[in-house]
């Protein structure tokens, strides 16, 4: 039997942490082994705990999210960091992603994303919710259209630029696979390694 992912809460809110901690803790293969108020209280678990994930919000007192994150990714780079927040605005998306963090999940979906997001981020992969993956493609466009070099997009087959262009002008998986004759489950395929090669899931 292999060991239980080890997970610790970071959020200031304890409502919050008390329900996420019943969550985690009914699932097996998963254990809370800590929890904190702030990033400052977070990094200092991080240390003594040495963690697999820190689920942690964005907005908090003391330290916040995003300043915890970096510093947690500057000396344990063997933790991962997952976001837990309400903001699906691109302008909170970016600085998570450049923080070092490996996932973002909304708090309006925790209940049927955070433990699919816990177990991806533990095996060294990255996590976003639909929408945001979307916003990093939009983006990856948008820059291309404009005129700004890239040569990670010169490494997309032809099916992938394919996909990315279906997938930034707001189709889902399904209406993708429709249009390319491919199933849903091979568009999400794709999807994820358009993300790996533009390096817009793992910075």
């Amino acid at each position: 039997m292999s060991d239980p992912i080890r997970v610790i809460l970071v959020d200031d809110h304890p409502v919050v942490r008390l329900g996420l901690s019943a969550l985690i803790d009914s699932e097996p293969g998963m254990a809370v082994v800590g929890q904190g108020n702030n990033g400052l209280e977070g990094l200092a678990l991080v240390e003594s705990l040495k963690p697999d994930v820190v689920v942690m919000d964005i907005s908090m007192p003391e330290m916040d999210g995003l300043e915890a994150t970096r510093r947690i990714r500057a000396g344990n780079p063997g933790v991962h960091v997952l976001i837990l927040t309400v903001h699906a605005q691109e302008r909170y998306l970016f600085p998570v992603l450049k923080a070092g963090a490996a996932g973002y999940v909304l708090k309006s979906t925790v209940d049927t994303e955070l433990l699919d997001a816990i177990r991806t981020v533990a095996k060294g992969g990255a996590f976003l919710y639909p929408g945001a993956a979307r916003m990093l493609l939009e983006d990856y466009v948008h820059r291309l259209e404009s005129g700004a070099p890239s040569e990670d997009y010169a490494t997309l087959s032809d099916r992938e630029q394919e996909v990315l262009k279906l997938i930034a002008l707001g189709h889902t998986a399904n209406e993708a696979a429709d249009q390319l004759a491919l199933s849903p489950k091979t568009v999400e395929t794709y999807r994820m390694r358009i993300m790996q090669k533009l390096k817009l899931g793992n910075r």
